[in-house]
């Protein structure tokens, strides 16, 4: 084992680092993606010191094989966009570079400052970018070319006592960001990852911040979990934590009020763990969410004959604040009533709501007299 130092302004050493060699881990050379290879040699090669970053070291380390690569380097995201043609910038607070490869896409990250806040676009060095990680296991730099890997933070250690434990201060990790709670979860359960003791009793004193996370982040988290092959695990863990109340409400209101309600729904997820290997849809992963609550526990579960668009709402409101789109939850509704002979259109016709959405009216062409004269607004907006 070897051991980085980093230069301090008064121009002494001090040690930050120790440096795996590939002879002192487990990680299987063939694990490691060939196109990742390649982003990282060309890098080096014009001298900015780049690595494997993240959940892909983790997974390499647990001895799995990881579907993502990212990288982090020090190259600016301008001169990595010149080094490689089958690239893109995205981001606007924060820029990546995505490189483009037939059937994937590596991101390239700059090394983030350690003053920044959130997702600002400020760069800095690898010793400040590791202190922006949230957990150990995800703050350790891998370099492909020679599998050795780069550990500031004990990250290896606690992936191999499969112990959790953050980067960001304890009191600083949930504020800064509400989600890391249900990774948190995702990690302990998916990984095999225990939160160590102070982790566990933040998440209890944070819990309310996950109710001022936009719909958007919170619906894709909902799908994250649904697909990952351990949604059991992590609603149940969930609901102990009460985190529930903040991203499905309804779900642990309905817990809370029917005790037998928990057992059906984790039952139901059990279920659909086991036919991730078939690749679900969307709407399938929500007819098993939702399916115990529409037929037994939702306000439209007495009624002999369901209205569709009752359905519609009912399941709306149990998903709310996610924000699943209009099409998918049609199509849940329709798998969790399909063969129940209780379902009906609404008097309009038998189409769901998605087919008899207005359609956009045709634009009048204008006659020579009505046209807009030259150089005013409505002129130059249809150029």
């Amino acid at each position: 084992m070897r051991s980085r130092y980093t230069g301090r302004p008064d121009g002494t050493l001090v040690k930050t680092a120790l440096v795996y060699t590939r002879d002192e881990h487990d990680i299987d050379p063939d694990s490691v993606d060939h196109d990742a290879i390649k982003v990282v040699r060309r890098l080096q090669s014009y001298g900015y010191e780049s690595y494997v970053v993240g959940g892909a070291v983790r997974d390499l380390l647990l001895g799995r094989r990881p579907k993502d690569f990212d990288i982090a380097t020090e190259a600016t995201p301008n001169q990595i966009r010149k080094l490689f043609r089958n690239s893109r910038v995205i981001g606007r607070r924060f820029r990546l570079v995505h490189v483009l490869f037939r059937d994937k896409v590596i991101e390239v990250s700059t090394f983030r400052s350690s003053e920044s806040e959130g997702f600002k676009n400020v760069f800095g060095t690898i010793e400040e970018d590791v202190q922006r990680r949230d957990f150990t296991a995800n703050a350790l730099y891998l370099n492909p070319l020679d599998l050795s890997i780069v550990d500031f933070v004990g990250g290896t250690k606690d992936i191999r006592a499969r112990r959790l434990r953050p980067v960001i201060p304890v009191g600083r990790i949930f504020r800064e960001d509400p989600v890391r709670m249900l990774r948190m979860l995702k990690y302990a359960a998916a990984c095999n990852l225990k939160p160590v003791g102070a982790l566990r009793r933040r998440v209890r004193r944070d819990r309310s911040l996950l109710g001022d996370t936009p719909a958007s982040r919170l619906t894709e988290e909902l799908f994250k979990i649904l697909a990952g092959g351990h949604s059991r695990e992590i609603v149940d863990a969930m609901l102990r934590y009460r985190l529930m109340q903040y991203f499905l409400p309804e779900v642990q209101s309905t817990v809370d009020a029917r005790g037998d309600y928990r057992a059906r729904l984790l039952g139901r997820l059990g279920a659909l763990d086991g036919q991730i290997a078939q690749g679900p849809s969307r709407a399938m992963m929500l007819s098993h969410v939702a399916g115990d609550y529409l037929l037994e526990y939702s306000a439209v579960a007495a009624m002999q004959r369901i209205p569709f668009r009752e359905a519609y709402y009912a399941l709306k409101a149990f998903l709310a604040p996610t924000t699943p789109p209009n099409a998918e939850v049609e199509r849940a509704i329709e798998l969790v009533f399909e063969n129940k002979g209780r379902l009906v259109r609404d008097e309009a016709g038998t189409e769901p709501l998605r087919s008899r959405r207005r359609r956009p009216r045709r634009r009048r062409r204008r006659s020579n007299s009505e046209a807009a004269p030259a150089g005013s607004a409505a002129s130059r907006e249809s150029e």
